[in-house]
């Protein structure tokens, strides 16, 4: 399909500055960190590989006595918490600095190791946004996902297959001490069932046979891993009762409906909801790559209107419909929200092939028209 250009993430690190990159596993942070500081002034450190591991397991110090002043990129930081304890000497002693990469931070809240107390910036890695591809095909895009491996592979069905097997069900469950491994397996099935729903955890636990406070606890897993996002309901109202649940994502379109057992394809009910999801991944790329300040809501009434996502202090709202036919039915939410609050940009991303204005200021923006202005225009603040 093509191969991966130049990704939207850039960390630029002055002397004596520190940061933690953290990302699910197959993100491609590796693969980024190695093109971008796998250079001869900089100490490359994979705890991934296990003679490393144990190594720096048993004596943490070593990272102290091998410290000769360059950068220290540490791949996998979770693996061996005990070095963040040198790290932070090396930063209040030395004025080190470090670029870490994690794909979990549950360890090291568990182990209550040090975080360097605000003195390492924060990124993220996410899956692949659309101008970072080529030969972008949305049907299959929704049913390999955006992991790179899985949207490069000519096989990606066997490796969405793989990543389930040995990194959610085994990796992520023996990271979290889950001792029933099948309830686990259910809970993540229901969960992509769920994934861009209404949290519910009385109904989930329902489903899954377990109690909703083991089903609150799974989903902190997956928060600590990156493997889910939660999105929070827009809380402002003048007029309307407004609901107040979460909403939840998985973080891969393909993940999410592998596990589900959906397969998308243009017309049917999970292409619509997968739309809807991808569209939410393009914003959080957009958020953590360019403005990690930018909020982003979901706006529901308990009478039924509904927006999608508001982002900004009612900067932008916008409506997906996986439609190529936009009609007033699909006007209703931004018509209503309009009258609660002026809002600058009024949108319904869609199958179009054209872009159009109706009701005077809703804009109707086929996805890669708006895609190409969310990261080229300045679409958002």
């Amino acid at each position: 399909m093509g191969k991966i250009i130049k990704r939207y993430l850039e960390i630029s690190l002055p002397k004596g500055q520190s940061a933690f990159l953290w990302g699910p596993r197959r993100v491609g942070k590796t693969y980024w960190l190695k093109h971008c500081f796998l250079k001869p002034e900089h100490h490359f450190i994979d705890l991934l590989k296990t003679d490393v591991y144990f190594e720096y397991a048993s004596r943490p110090a070593l990272l102290r006595e091998r410290w000769k002043g360059q950068l220290t990129v540490i791949d996998e930081i979770q693996k061996v918490p005990t070095l963040l304890d040198e790290i932070h000497w090396l930063i209040e002693n030395k004025s080190a600095s470090f670029l870490l990469t994690g794909s979990s931070a549950r360890k090291l809240k568990r182990t209550h190791s040090n975080l360097l107390a605000g003195r390492a910036w924060r990124f993220e890695m996410s899956p692949l946004s659309f101008h970072e591809t080529k030969g972008f095909v949305l049907e299959k895009a929704l049913n390999t996902g955006l992991l790179p491996p899985h949207f490069l592979s000519s096989s990606p069905l066997k490796d969405l297959r793989a990543y389930v097997s040995d990194y959610l069900r085994e990796e992520i469950a023996s990271e979290a001490s889950v001792r029933n491994i099948p309830a686990f397996t259910e809970f993540l099935r229901v969960a992509a069932l769920t994934s861009s729903e209404l949290l519910n955890y009385t109904n989930m636990a329902r489903e899954t046979g377990l109690s909703a406070k083991v089903v609150r606890g799974y989903f902190e897993i997956l928060d600590d891993t990156f493997l889910g996002y939660r999105l929070s309901p827009w809380r402002a109202s003048k007029y309307r009762r407004m609901i107040l649940t979460d909403k939840f994502y998985f973080f891969d379109i393909g993940i999410a409906n592998y596990l589900s057992k959906r397969k998308p394809f243009v017309g049917n009910e999970t292409f619509g909801k997968s739309f809807e999801h991808y569209i939410f991944m393009e914003l959080l790329n957009y958020k953590k790559y360019k403005n990690p300040e930018l909020d982003i809501h979901y706006w529901r009434t308990s009478s039924g209107y509904e927006v999608d996502f508001i982002c900004g202090d009612m900067h932008t709202a916008i409506e997906v419909k996986a439609s190529s036919r936009i009609h007033k039915n699909h006007l209703k939410g931004l018509k209503a929200l309009k009258e609660e609050r002026k809002v600058k940009n009024l949108i319904i991303v869609c199958l179009e092939l054209q872009t159009r204005t109706v009701d005077k200021d809703i804009q109707i923006l086929p996805w890669k028209i708006f895609l190409k202005k969310l990261w080229k225009e300045n679409l958002l603040p």
